[in-house]
């Protein structure tokens, strides 16, 4: 199996946890060293360096806003060489009962099996009328 295909396969998993609200699998894949970007210019838009940053700030901001589970459900998966690169659509509500359904282009560079980093490409609009500011330190 190249390279590619490997990584594929590994976000492939990945994704089919995700969608079940499962986010074990993305976690455990985490390098120490990952980093996560949110493309756009909204409060949510940064990079957030390390595996440890990424969980408390990013994944705690989002606990915060969204009702459980977290789901993200992948329609497409493309690879070449150490990046994958994944379209994908949440299905989500806020805490306050608004619908929150994003569609994303997330980008990954993997290396050993790891997931190194993260551009996250999405509907900043959305993300401003659903989620607001972070109520957690992003």
């Amino acid at each position: 199996m190249t390279q590619a295909n490997e990584n594929k396969s590994i976000l492939q998993l990945i994704f089919s946890e995700l969608s079940k609200g499962n986010s074990l699998p993305f976690v455990e894949r985490m390098s120490d060293q990952f980093s996560w970007t949110i493309t756009g210019t909204t409060s949510w838009s940064k990079k957030y360096e390390g595996k440890r940053a990424v969980i408390d700030h990013l994944f705690g901001a989002l606990r915060a806003k969204l009702a459980p589970p977290i789901v993200v459900e992948a329609q497409r998966f493309i690879a070449d060489g150490d990046l994958v690169a994944v379209e994908a659509r949440g299905k989500n509500t806020t805490k306050d009962g608004v619908p929150y359904n994003n569609t994303y282009c997330y980008v990954f560079r993997l290396a050993d099996g790891k997931l190194m980093e993260m551009t996250e490409y999405l509907d900043t609009e959305l993300v401003s009328a659903a989620l607001g500011a972070p109520t957690a330190d992003v």
